[in-house]
């Protein structure tokens, strides 16, 4: 096993963890199949044979250390990372390698900036959390929007879904979210987290074509409001949601994905649309595609492939759009998403 390509995976058995090892073998690495169930291990190992099964619990520091031995990276695809990220990360740090996740928990996130910044910027690794669809995808969006721009005065996340059947994993973290915020509200304002008891509000976002102007609704919040101001100048930040999307999500029957094409990707599209603003000047970047799950895969490998090969402004716990060249690396994802930033 080439120990530069190897790269476990823990939380390979579940839905996105499953796209996380195709994308990784589809780009030449080797991963490691690690997670906390030995049978669903067994039954995705029996599907790509050869691969290396590490079962490992958060739990036993021990069995996370036999899954990260010898590899370059981990990707953490197992939530909720309330749970999962710091006993991963802290393997991580005994291992001395890069730790990526996908985590689309705000509490989460804050929680990996707060307690491992100076730990890994002086082990002289990197940690990059929400390197997936819900953070990391809207922060590089909104690097590349903001350009030559120091500061802005406000970013906005728009997110023009389709649908949105969740997984078992986005039901199960979005219920420990729930639970942090004792049934709250969070947004960002202010230049810091805020939680509030506020009815959500219905807005119209005019989106870019062919979506054009839907309901959306207001501070629908999401991982962005940790990853844009971890790094940038900006006081003001607010994600949307387009309203039927938000009714899959909360609906009592809510159904999983369904695959639809030969990579396992679902019907679902999605556009997201960044707007910052600084005074009366607007900038702008959307991206478009297929499959918030699926998409989270290319955007987590990439990244790791760019950590190994040294492609990489900083050390520590940083986001995506301070770590990487935002505008590089969305044209890097060119095969899975469609990417405009004007100017």
């Amino acid at each position: 096993m080439e120990s530069g390509r190897t790269v476990t995976v823990f939380g390979a058995y579940g839905h996105t963890g499953r796209f996380v090892v195709a994308e990784l073998l589809d780009r030449g690495f080797v991963p490691v199949l690690s997670g906390r169930d030995a049978d669903r291990l067994r039954t995705l190992a029996a599907l790509r044979p050869g691969l290396d099964v590490r079962p490992a619990s958060v739990d036993d520091p021990a069995s996370l250390d036999r899954a990260l031995a010898g590899a370059a990276a981990v990707i953490n695809c197992a939530g909720p990372f309330a749970a999962t990220g710091a006993p991963v990360i802290e393997a991580a740090l005994r291992a001395g390698i890069p730790y990526v996740d996908v985590a689309a928990e705000i509490e989460a996130n804050a929680d990996t900036f707060a307690a491992f910044g100076d730990r890994a910027r002086a082990a002289g690794t990197v940690v990059v959390p929400a390197m997936a669809f819900y953070g990391g995808l809207g922060d590089l969006l909104a690097t590349a929007a903001m350009g030559d721009w120091t500061s802005a005065d406000e970013a906005h996340v728009a997110y023009g879904l389709s649908s949105w059947h969740p997984t078992a994993g986005t039901l199960a973290a979005g219920k420990v979210s729930r639970e942090r915020r004792d049934g709250r509200h969070v947004r960002y304002t202010g230049g810091r987290l805020e939680y509030h008891d506020d009815a959500f509000s219905v807005l119209e976002w005019s989106f870019p074509a062919p979506m054009g102007a839907r309901p959306v609704i207001g501070e629908f919040t999401m991982a962005d409001v940790v990853t844009i101001p971890s790094h940038l100048a900006v006081p003001e930040v607010r994600t949307y949601m387009a309203v039927d999307a938000a009714q899959d999500l909360s609906a009592p029957d809510a159904s999983a994905p369904a695959a639809v094409d030969g990579r396992g990707r679902s019907a679902q599209t999605f556009l997201v649309d960044v707007v910052v603003r600084s005074g009366d000047a607007e900038r702008r970047a959307v991206a478009t595609g297929q499959d918030i799950y699926a998409v989270t895969a290319p955007l987590a490998v990439e990244a790791v492939d760019r950590i190994l090969t040294g492609r990489t402004r900083t050390t520590g716990v940083a986001s995506a759009g301070e770590i990487f060249d935002a505008r590089d690396f969305l044209r890097a994802l060119s095969a899975h998403i469609s990417v405009e930033v004007n100017p």
